[in-house]
């Protein structure tokens, strides 16, 4: 059947939850507020069965339609600890906390298009279960959901996991790229330890300081130096902590790193070159001790199902028309979504929705600066336009939805 139109009841009160959610944003595994929502605005629907606190705070919205396949939405409910520098007007008002990475609107895009899956149920048969996960951005929400009986809930394993992330391309656009298309990740913490002094005195110290400057000027050149050029991984220092005065060496430093790679080997090969630099590095400056190095998180590529997404962009090209359908190619950035996709044994398939305003893009992209003027998502400055995001949004998940699901 095709797309149902998003009525502008619906839009507008999808808006309405949209900045609500942004100007209340919760951190992973503490996303109550949202989560009560949600679960409030499914138990509205008709013939909707709702289940809270799966995995801490996620919730289930399961929508049963006669026989016929069985099909997984999936949206993410939680936001990051960055201050907002949107100025928007519903901007957060938790100091330190924003939906940074627009998972407010993957949130009202699956309540949208659930609703508009509920009001057409004379045009489909099989059943829908709707996954709002926590905690994404730490990469533990997916297999919070699975420890906590995801799976056992089900009467039937879900045919395919579809899901959606909203990004920096003009909105009203649809990426969808088959194979590789989020990258793992690995995320470590590092303690380097060394020995304290007055200020005046560093002959008497072992300097972390300097030590951890020393490691992040070192750990630049893995990239650069050991990963071959057809190959990609990322490394980034995404912060350092160390002392609290000018006139004390402290006994230690901290460092946080953040891991891309798409293949096993360039894992390993990263993380074996990582631990490399980091002990020869406290060895070179003297250190009494070894570092300490601890997985804070770590989660697998997210790789979609070649013929899920031929299947489900041939969908969207059907309804947006081939130019609003493009291929991003590969990102860096990483996913849990293809978690589920592997307890479930399920093809994945993920796409993007564009978030930018489109004319802002077209002119930055016109100057060849939208590395420099489109806010990316994790900035302070992101913030995806309502409309057409919104729209796009639920009629893309809806879209793939109903090419997944039985015609009645």
């Amino acid at each position: 059947m095709r797309t149902p139109a998003v009525s502008d009841a619906l839009r507008d009160g999808l808006a309405s939850l949209y900045r609500d959610l942004h100007a209340h944003p919760e951190l992973s595994f503490a996303e109550t507020r949202t989560a009560s929502l949600v679960a409030e605005r499914l138990a509205r629907l008709d013939g909707v069965r709702v289940t809270t606190g799966v995995g801490g705070t996620g919730v289930v919205g399961e929508l049963a339609n006669g026989d016929g396949p069985h099909i997984l939405l999936r949206a993410d409910l939680d936001a990051l600890p960055v201050q907002e520098r949107t100025r928007l007007p519903y901007a957060s008002g938790t100091a330190g906390v924003m939906h940074a990475c627009g998972h407010d609107m993957h949130v009202v895009c699956l309540l949208g298009a659930l609703e508009l899956l509920a009001g057409a149920r004379d045009g489909w048969s099989g059943r829908v279960t709707a996954v709002f996960q926590p905690a994404e951005e730490v990469g533990a929400g997916a297999q919070s959901m699975i420890d906590d009986g995801l799976l056992a809930g089900m009467t039937e394993t879900p045919d395919i996991v579809l899901a959606q992330h909203v990004g920096p391309f003009p909105a009203g656009t649809v990426g969808c790229h088959p194979g590789p298309a989020l990258a793992a990740a690995d995320g470590l913490k590092v303690t380097l330890y060394g020995r304290g002094a007055h200020g005046s005195r560093p002959e008497a110290a072992v300097d972390p300081v300097v030590l951890a400057a020393a490691t992040v000027m070192r750990l630049q050149t893995v990239v650069s130096r050991e990963i071959a050029g057809g190959d990609t991984a990322v490394l980034t220092v995404g912060a350092i902590n160390a002392g609290v005065r000018g006139n004390v060496i402290p006994d230690e430093a901290e460092l946080k790193l953040s891991i891309r790679t798409f293949t096993a080997p360039v894992r390993e090969r990263v993380l074996a070159a990582v631990e490399r630099v980091i002990r020869a590095e406290a060895a070179a400056s003297g250190a009494d001790r070894e570092p300490l190095i601890t997985p804070l998180d770590s989660f697998p590529a997210l790789v979609n199902d070649e013929r899920a997404m031929e299947r489900t962009e041939g969908a969207f090209r059907r309804h947006f028309g081939e130019l609003s359908v493009f291929d991003p190619g590969p990102t860096t950035g990483s996913e849990d979504c293809g978690v589920l996709g592997a307890a479930l044994g399920a093809p994945v398939c993920y796409w993007f929705i564009g978030g930018t305003d489109p004319e802002a893009y077209r002119s930055a992209a016109a100057e060849g600066a939208t590395d420099r003027d489109i806010p990316a998502n994790h900035s302070p400055r992101f913030a995806p336009v309502v409309e057409p995001t919104l729209t796009t949004g639920v009629e893309a998940l809806t879209t793939a939805a109903l090419t997944w699901l039985a015609p009645s």
